[in-house]
C-alpha cells in the first residue's frame, strides 16, 4: 500500500518494503491475481468538471482497509455464461477491447455492472438499448440487492427476473491495474467509466465501505496530498487523468481511445512503487 505521492512513485511503508526486498531476495513465486472490475461513476460538477463517487473501505476488509477506492471487487464465477440479456457491444467485440476470450470478456463486464450495483445501488440496465432503469432504491430493489452480494442470487437471475437487459454500452473500459507481483493479496482489475444514470442514486449501502463521497477528482488529490486519506495507486492515477476533462461527456469520448488492455503493474524501486 503507498504511502505520499510524487513525480517518481509513491513512498511504501517500511514493513511493507522489506516484505518486498525478502521476496525478491529469497526467489518468492507471485501469487496469481483474481480478475476484478471496478467502475469509476461520474457526474458533472456544478462549476465544470466532473465528480467521482468514492468508497473509504471498512477497517474489517482485508485488502485496502481504510483506503478510499472505487465500487469493485472480483469476478464471480456466476459473472461468466448463463442467459445474460445484454445491450451494448458483443461478447466478441468486447473480447477485442479487452483482449480476452469472449467468455472472460463478458464475465469481466457483468462483473462491473454487478458490483457497481452491489456497492454503490446503481444499476447499469434497461428494458431495452434505449431505456435505463430508473430509481431502484425501493425495499423490493434493497432485498434484491442484498441477495447478489449474499450470492444467493446471480446477476443473470436479477436481470432475468425484472426483464432487464445489461446495458454494457453505459460502461466505458478505462485502464487495467495489476497489483504488484510481492502482494500477498493480487488483482488484475479493470477500470470502466461509467455516467451516473438519470433518475438514480447512490445510496450509502454499508458492507465494504464504512463512508461514501462524490468529489472532484482536484478535491480528492488535495486531500490525500494533505495527509487527510489515503488510495492506492490505480485511483491516483485514474483521478489524476479524470482532472484533465472539463465534463463527463469528454471523459467518456476519451475512454475510446485508450488501452484498456495493457495491464499497468508498479514495482518496487528502493523504499518507492514507479511504473516504469
Amino acid at each position: 500500500m503507498a504511502g505520499a505521492t510524487g513525480a517518481d512513485g509513491w513512498t511504501v511503508p517500511e514493513r511493507l518494503a522489506e516484505h518486498a526486498r525478502r521476496f525478491y531476495a529469497e526467489g518468492g513465486q507471485p501469487v496469481a491475481p483474481r480478475v476484478a472490475a471496478t467502475v469509476v461513476l461520474l457526474r458533472p460538477a456544478p462549476a465544470g468538471g466532473v465528480r467521482v463517487y468514492a468508497i473509504r473501505r471498512a477497517a474489517t476488509m482485508a485488502f485496502a482497509s481504510g483506503m478510499y477506492a472505487f465500487p469493485g471487487g472480483s469476478v464471480d464465477p456466476r459473472d461468466a455464461g448463463g442467459e445474460l440479456a445484454w445491450v451494448g457491444p458483443s461478447d466478441v467485440e468486447w473480447a477485442a477491447r479487452l483482449r480476452l476470450d469472449p467468455d472472460r470478456a463478458q464475465a469481466v463486464v457483468c462483473a462491473a455492472a454487478r458490483e457497481v450495483f452491489e456497492e454503490s445501488g446503481v444499476l447499469l440496465a434497461g428494458p431495452d438499448g434505449s431505456t435505463v432503469v430508473g430509481d431502484v432504491s425501493g425495499p423490493e430493489w434493497e432485498e434484491r440487492r442484498q441477495a447478489l452480494v449474499n450470492r444467493t442470487l446471480g446477476f443473470a437471475g436479477l436481470l432475468r427476473e425484472q426483464r432487464l437487459a445489461l446495458r454494457g454500452d453505459l460502461l466505458a473500459p478505462w485502464a487495467r491495474w495489476i497489483t504488484p507481483e510481492f502482494e500477498p493479496r493480487r488483482f488484475d482489475t479493470y477500470f470502466f467509466l461509467a455516467r451516473l444514470p438519470a433518475g438514480q442514486r447512490t445510496r450509502d449501502v454499508g458492507g465494504e465501505a464504512d463512508h461514501t463521497v462524490w468529489t472532484s477528482p482536484a478535491a480528492a488529490l488535495a486531500r490525500l496530498a494533505a495527509g487527510e486519506i489515503a488510495m492506492l495507486p490505480p485511483t491516483i492515477v485514474v483521478l489524476r487523468e479524470l482532472a484533465a476533462y472539463s465534463d463527463v461527456d469528454s471523459a467518456l469520448a476519451a475512454a475510446a481511445g485508450r488501452d484498456a488492455a495493457t495491464p499497468v503493474m508498479p514495482r518496487l524501486s528502493g523504499d518507492r512503487l514507479v511504473l516504469r
